[in-house]
C-alpha cells in the first residue's frame, strides 16, 4: 500500500510534478490551502464585497462555488451565482440543475442568463446558421464572445465587485498557448489572476488558476459534491490541439504546465507596453462597454442576421 507522504495513511493520489503523494485528507487540505493562498496573495477579494460567481454545473465551477462559499462566509462577503444557458441541446439541460442544486445547498443566490433570452437564439442555432452563412467561425468564437458578454453584463446588473470564474491551471496555460499562437497581445495580457477595473466590466478574479484540473476534480469527488462531468459537444479544433498537447508534455515532463504560467507571470507586467491605447465607448445597438462601434457580440449576430433582443438579463426574481 502506497502510504501518503505527509501523514502515511493510504495515499489517494500521486502529485508527480512535485514526487508526493496525498491521502484524501491532506489532498483536501492541499487544494484549500492553495486557493487560500491564491485569493490572498493576489487580493482577489476584499472584506465586505459583493461576489458573483460563473457556475455552469461542471466540476472546476461548482468546486469553486463551494470553496467561495466557505472564504466569503469568513470574510463577511456576500456571494451571488450566475449560470449562463447558450442552449446546448443534451449538455447544458443537464448541467443547469446541478448548479442550481448546489446554490441551493449553500444557500447563495442564483440566476440564470440565457442566450435565447438575450440575442433570440440558442448557440444550437447560431453555429447552424452560421454554417449556413459560410462564416468559418466555430463555436466556440461565438459561445466565448456572447457567454463573456452576458457574465459581465449579469455581474453588473447584480452590483458584484468581482467576478470569479473558475479557470484551472490548465486551462489558464491552454488560453496563453493559444494566444501566443494567435499573437494576441489584447487577451493574452487579460489572462493574470485578476484583471484591472474598466469602465462597464467587473474586475474578474480566477481563484483555482493555480490548481490543475485533476486536482479540482479529485477535490469534489472526494469532498462529494455533486457535479456535472459531461464534455461540451462544440469542443474541437485548435482549443483541443492545444490540449492534447500540453497534456502530451506534461506526462513526459512533470511541471511543464506551471512553468508555463511561472514565465507568463514574470513576462506579463511588460506586455502592457505593446498594448494599443483605446478610448472605451458604448455599443452603439446594445451599449456595453467596446472599444469600437459595435461590441464583439452585436458585431457576430450582425453577421448571423441577428440582433440583441433584451438589453436587461436579471429580474428580481432568482432560480
Amino acid at each position: 500500500m502506497t502510504k501518503c507522504t505527509f501523514c502515511g495513511r493510504r495515499a489517494a493520489y500521486h502529485r508527480r510534478y512535485a514526487g508526493v503523494f496525498l491521502c484524501d485528507r491532506c489532498m483536501i487540505r492541499s487544494v484549500e490551502r492553495r486557493f487560500r493562498r491564491s485569493m490572498g496573495e493576489h487580493r482577489l477579494v476584499s472584506p465586505g464585497e459583493r461576489v458573483a460567481v460563473a457556475v455552469s454545473g461542471g466540476k472546476d465551477s461548482v468546486a469553486c462555488m463551494h470553496l467561495l462559499a466557505d472564504y466569503c462566509r469568513r470574510k463577511n462577503c456576500e456571494l451571488v451565482a450566475v449560470t449562463v444557458d447558450e442552449g446546448i441541446r443534451g449538455y447544458r439541460e443537464e448541467s443547469l440543475p446541478i448548479a442550481r442544486e448546489n446554490a441551493k445547498q449553500l444557500g447563495v443566490e442564483h440566476f440564470v442568463v440565457s442566450f435565447e433570452q438575450a440575442f433570440g437564439a440558442t448557440l444550437d442555432q447560431i453555429t447552424t446558421l452560421a454554417r449556413r452563412k459560410g462564416t468559418g467561425l466555430n463555436p466556440c468564437t461565438y459561445c466565448g464572445v456572447m457567454r463573456r458578454s452576458l457574465l459581465n453584463q449579469a455581474a453588473r446588473e447584480l452590483d458584484a465587485d468581482k467576478l470569479a470564474t473558475a479557470h484551472n491551471l490548465d486551462d489558464e496555460v491552454q488560453a496563453i498557448m493559444l494566444n501566443y499562437v494567435r499573437a494576441d497581445f489584447s487577451r493574452l495580457y487579460r489572462l493574470g489572476p485578476s484583471y484591472p477595473p474598466r469602465e462597464g466590466f467587473v474586475p474578474r478574479v480566477k481563484p483555482l488558476r493555480g490548481i490543475p484540473e485533476k486536482e479540482v476534480a479529485l477535490y469534489a469527488l472526494l469532498k462529494g459534491i455533486k457535479v456535472h462531468l459531461g464534455v461540451c459537444p462544440y469542443v474541437g479544433g485548435i482549443h483541443a490541439e492545444i490540449r492534447e498537447f500540453l497534456n502530451r508534455l506534461e506526462a513526459n515532463h512533470p511541471n511543464s504546465k506551471f512553468m508555463i504560467l511561472r514565465m507568463f507571470d514574470r513576462m506579463r507586467p511588460h506586455l502592457a507596453e505593446a498594448m494599443p491605447e483605446f478610448e472605451m465607448r458604448r455599443c452603439e445597438v446594445c451599449g456595453e462597454p467596446t472599444s469600437s462601434t459595435l461590441c464583439k457580440s452585436c458585431e457576430l449576430l450582425r453577421g448571423l442576421g441577428l440582433g440583441r433582443k433584451q438589453k436587461t438579463l436579471i429580474s428580481t426574481k432568482s432560480t
